[in-house]
């Protein structure tokens, strides 16, 4: 853990003495109680803005902590804009290392997407850096650092945009609700201890009490995963063992309030900034409509529950009566939860629900559908059958095969399969192999490279780990609709396929086995070119994966409404297909958003190159 700096908490006191100070460090938006956006006066905006990036003292849960913010505040200011004004944003560096702003999900030119050593040089201590771009859209967005795991620390901020016309979403209130994680260590000691020891953070692994209620793995699966090397129970890489879960900087005690009359429409800006926490958001006793998507509208739907990843966001509305509600944001992995309260009046609260049960992984979550564990906690994904897909001959080239009949899984006696006699030194179940490359030509072999999917499917219809069995609606990418027809309608051109790759216990992440610093050569593709990507995920962790500059289009059977995203959750063992209109010019970063997987080498440059270059 990092001691805090005694001069700077003296500093922090001088600015206007004990609590006025503290209070002070948190911008009006994300205060413990918010009234909304509307009446919501220290919001960053107009067309020339300045954002000065120093460290500072956070408090979570009472307790004093290390951060990164800007002006003053850790999040960092609520960005206010309108789509068609020009933004001339101007940002200091007050630290003492070299920083960055990325402007997540925004359309602007290449130089100023923020990315150092892709897009510019980055920032250097004691200089500043101005951001111009036309805003093109409206929405939900936000920022944060691109530089030396600066955003675990605390920078990052909401954008709000606001349409140039009227908004299509009709609300009464509006609240941001900034999901993240918050650790007392720095980002490079949790780097380090995920390197040197697998699990380091994992305090939630199968117990011999678990064998004997029944909760996990049967003695033989155990054994048969052992012989794997693989943990079931390794969800996620850092957990509520690292992490306080915090919402608008907040943490879980603090109670930060969203209040609303009675009746009101209200809509909630969701949005992930968190480093490594895929979060399941549902608010007990209060539907949510899903009304935008990663900044863009969707035809609503209503559910009760959604996983949002890292980098996500999804707007919402909500209509609540006269009582309090529990805003819950659980951790995947189920170690710890983000808490807030919607209601009528300051100083009410709701029941807090426990915990749910930790998932264990199956063996689809392993790209082996159809051969789920005998005792598995959660049922294979319904959509394995109709979507099974297999490689092509042709390298690098994947289709979706039609339904297969006469694989029935259902009737099949997974209880009879003795994983215990298979050789998993090969790892070989049956006819599918964990590790053959030749259903992966493209993919580098070496120690990178833990698994390779057998027979890896489309999961868009899957709702995430832990919760195929809550008995209430859960949405999946498959429910999304673009509210507007797609603007390029145009078939694929040409496909390929990339490959998600890692080996868990060594922590190691790239793209088709290779990290950024061996891939000596970008994804490339041509202005204005039609593009087919086929994301297949290797391992059994899930990924969210995030394209700069550009928007793609899922493909989910919604033809002109598919919907539209910059970020997509590749869920573990699944595969996700996209179009892509290569439309901006430049080079762009392409990455996992799990922080550390990025920093370990899930990361690429995207070149759109010009129409004609030949270079």
């Amino acid at each position: 853990m990092n001691p805090i700096d005694r001069r700077r908490l003296l500093r922090a006191a001088a600015l206007g003495g004990g609590g006025m100070a503290l209070a002070a460090a948190t911008p009006a938006w994300a205060r413990s109680v918010a009234t909304g956006l509307a009446d919501v006066l220290p919001v960053v905006s107009g067309d020339d803005i300045v954002l000065r990036i120093a460290r500072q003292v956070l408090m979570v849960d009472g307790v004093a902590t290390r951060a990164v913010g800007i002006n003053g505040s850790s999040p960092a200011p609520l960005i206010r804009l309108r789509e068609g004004q020009t933004a001339r944003i101007r940002v200091v560096n007050d630290l003492d290392v070299d920083t960055s702003l990325h402007w997540h999900g925004l359309l602007v030119p290449f130089q100023y997407d923020g990315v150092p050593g892709v897009s510019f040089p980055g920032i250097a201590p004691g200089t500043s850096f101005t951001y111009e771009f036309p805003v093109r859209q409206n929405g939900t967005y936000w920022y944060h650092s691109h530089s030396g795991g600066q955003e675990q620390e605390g920078l990052y901020g909401p954008i709000v945009i606001d349409p140039a016309g009227p908004d299509a979403v009709e609300s009464d209130r509006q609240h941001v609700v900034l999901l993240s994680d918050h650790s007392r260590s720095s980002p490079a000691a949790i780097f380090r201890r995920m390197k040197v020891q697998p699990g380091y953070y994992n305090f939630q692994r199968q117990t011999l009490g678990g064998l004997i209620a029944g909760r996990d793995q049967r003695a033989k699966d155990r054994h048969a995963w052992g012989a794997m090397r693989m943990d079931p129970a390794d969800i996620a890489d850092a957990t509520g063992a690292a992490y306080t879960y915090l919402v608008n900087g907040h943490g879980p005690r603090d109670n930060w309030t969203a209040l609303f009359d009675a009746g009101q429409r209200v809509r909630l800006r969701i949005v992930n900034a968190s480093a490594m926490t895929s979060f399941n958001v549902r608010i007990p006793g209060l539907a949510l409509t899903v009304v935008q998507a990663d900044g863009l509208n969707v035809q609503p739907v209503t559910v009760d529950e959604l996983q949002i990843g890292v980098a996500e966001t999804y707007d919402v509305i909500v209509t609540p009566e006269d009582r309090a509600y529990t805003l819950v944001g659980e951790s995947i992995d189920r170690s710890g939860m983000a808490r807030a309260t919607l209601a009528p009046r300051a100083g009410m609260t709701a029941p807090v629900p426990p915990l749910r049960p930790r998932p264990l992984a199956t063996m689809a979550d392993m790209g082996m559908p159809g051969m789920g564990d005998a005792n598995a906690p959660r049922g294979v994904d319904p959509t394995v059958e109709r979507n099974a897909s297999r490689y092509l001959a042709t390298p690098g080239a994947r289709d979706v095969l039609p339904d297969m009949p006469g694989m029935d899984h259902a009737a099949m006696d997974h209880g009879a399969m003795d994983h215990g006699t298979m050789d998993h030194s090969t790892m070989d179940h049956g006819a599918m192999k964990m590790r053959d490359f030749r259903v992966a030509p493209q993919v580098r072999k070496g120690p990178g490279v833990q698994t390779l999917s057998a027979m890896p499917v489309d999961r868009t219809g899957y709702p995430g780990q832990g919760l195929d069995g809550v008995g209430h609606r859960v949405l999946t990418y498959r429910d999304l609709k673009s509210l507007d027809r797609n603007p390029d309608l145009r078939a694929p051109g040409r496909q390929f396929d990339i490959h998600l790759t890692g080996n868990m216990e060594r922590f190691m992440w790239g793209f088709d086995g290779a990290k950024m610093s061996e891939a000596h050569e970008p994804f490339a593709f041509t202005e204005g070119e039609r593009v087919r990507v086929n994301l297949i995920n290797d391992t059994m962790m899930g990924h969210p994966i995030h394209l700069h500059g550009h928007f793609f289009d899922l493909v989910t059977g919604h033809g002109a409404y598919s919907p539209r995203k910059h970020t997509v959750l590749v869920q573990p063992g699944g595969m996700v297909r996209f179009d892509l209109t290569a439309d901006a010019v430049g080079d762009w970063a392409f990455h996992c958003h799990m922080l550390y997987h990025m920093l370990a080498g899930m990361m690429r440059v995207v070149s759109v190159r010009p129409r004609g270059d030949a270079a």
